[in-house]
């Protein structure tokens, strides 16, 4: 296969893990890395691997190295106002099985991050501090020419958007006034405060009457996460996480005060924390993930959605599925970008389940209905249902299947995945 020159846009995740099976499979590939932030944004709240997530990186060599930057969560426990347990789910650690509501991959976003930029760092080239600002395609389908933010430009067989859920290139590629997002009718804010004694390595989780949730859970031995989850009508929030951080702040205190649980502490922690972020829940629903020698990864074409779990899952699929298709389809991009299009979207169509209707269900806002979730909560729990059924469902029940790749690198990483299993079994 002729190398390639590819442009990937947006280097997080998604992006530098294609990169990383790209030049596995063909050290000659020249792939580019831009990424919009001056520096490797190794930052973010609690990710998680399940099910093909976690066979992909088995499949990449990389599943021990992830596993030695795990954090060590041990389950989540649901409370009440006054902070008393109505219930715990405890994460599946046995090895059989599926994954708990934790998943015994939980991990920061930034030490993925950082796994894959030294994974990569030395076979591809990252640019910081810059972005794709448009595009044009060759009139002979053949390539792209890149339009820089610093006013250069450059031509690749193939530009990748990897560029996350407000995506750029996928702007591009959309008919002006399209909205590739479904709005499911919740907010999220989260940032880190100081960790005191009685944050142990159970997640809680709490629900407060309005249509409000509140997520706490620790990740090391100085920091605790709280993730604010508000239930909402658009018209109410519009625009607040496009506002300065001052009034962000600002609008989460005053719907949150006397919230009840711990909110005074984590509403005073919000105060002074540097670590913050806030942003609306979507999904991203479009009808078609590549144009030509364009094609969207991760977020930038699919966002599941964070309470479907399985974001940097299906953005790790959709990775290994591309340069699959890349690799097997030797010479014919047009037919890859169409196979690994094919190959994909059963599978994002299972995992897009979250619904404006479901969430409206379990983010009540009445106190009777917080009655209702607490008792279902003590239920299930009572019963060790979730643990019973994660424990005897296989990881891998899904209709969807990850694809294997028979050519001779897919072999190498396939081979690496059977490796770590012995290793297991041993």
């Amino acid at each position: 296969m002729a190398p390639l020159k590819i442009l990937i846009c947006g280097g997080g995740i998604a992006g530098p893990a294609l990169a990383h099976l790209l030049v596995k499979s063909n050290q000659q590939h020249r792939i580019v890395i831009v990424e919009r932030f001056p520096a490797l944004r190794a930052s973010g709240a609690q990710i998680d691997l399940r099910g093909p997530g976690i066979e992909v990186v088995k499949r990449m060599g990389l599943r021990d190295v992830i596993r030695s930057k795990c954090v060590d969560e041990a389950g989540v426990s649901f409370v009440n106002s006054k902070g008393k347990i109505v219930g715990t789910i405890h994460a599946n650690k046995s090895g059989k099985g599926a994954q708990s509501v934790t998943s015994e991959y939980e991990i920061m976003r930034g030490d993925l991050v950082r796994i894959f930029y030294e994974a990569t760092k030395d076979k591809v080239e990252y640019v910081f501090g810059k972005t794709v600002e448009r595009f044009e395609q060759d009139g002979d389908g053949s390539g792209v020419v890149a339009h820089f933010s610093d006013g250069s430009e450059d031509r690749f067989d193939l530009l990748v958007g990897a560029d996350g859920q407000g995506s750029r290139v996928r702007k591009g590629m959309l008919p002006p006034g399209e909205d590739p997002y479904r709005r499911l009718g919740v907010h999220i804010g989260y940032w880190f405060i100081p960790r005191i004694e009685t944050d142990d390595n159970y997640m809680r989780s709490y629900y407060g009457r309005k249509g409000r949730m509140i997520f706490r859970r620790s990740h090391n031995e100085t920091e605790t996460q709280v993730y604010f989850t508000l239930r909402h009508d658009l018209s109410e929030v519009l625009g607040v996480a496009r506002a300065s951080v001052e009034e962000q702040k600002a609008f989460w205190t005053e719907r949150f005060q006397g919230a009840g649980w711990e909110t005074e502490r984590f509403l005073e922690g919000l105060k002074t924390t540097e670590n913050f972020y806030c942003q609306e829940i979507v999904q991203v629903k479009i009808n078609k993930w590549h144009q030509g020698r364009v094609v969207l990864l991760g977020d930038a074409a699919h966002c599941p959605s964070p309470f479907s779990g399985m974001g940097t899952t299906s953005s790790l699929v959709g990775a290994y599925v591309l340069a699959g298709e890349i690799e097997r389809n030797h010479g014919n991009l047009s037919k890859a970008l169409e196979d690994y299009e094919t190959a994909v979207r059963p599978f994002i169509d299972q995992i897009q389940t979250p619904s404006p209707f479901w969430l409206r269900v379990f983010i009540p806002e009445t106190s009777f209905g917080i009655v209702i979730i607490n008792f279902i909560v003590i239920v299930i729990c009572f019963l060790r249902i979730p643990e019973l059924a994660a424990r005897f469902t296989p990881e891998g029940k899904m209709s969807w299947k990850l694809p294997d790749y028979a050519d001779a690198s897919s072999k190498i990483a396939v081979e690496s995945g059977h490796n770590e299993q012995k290793e297991d079994r041993a």
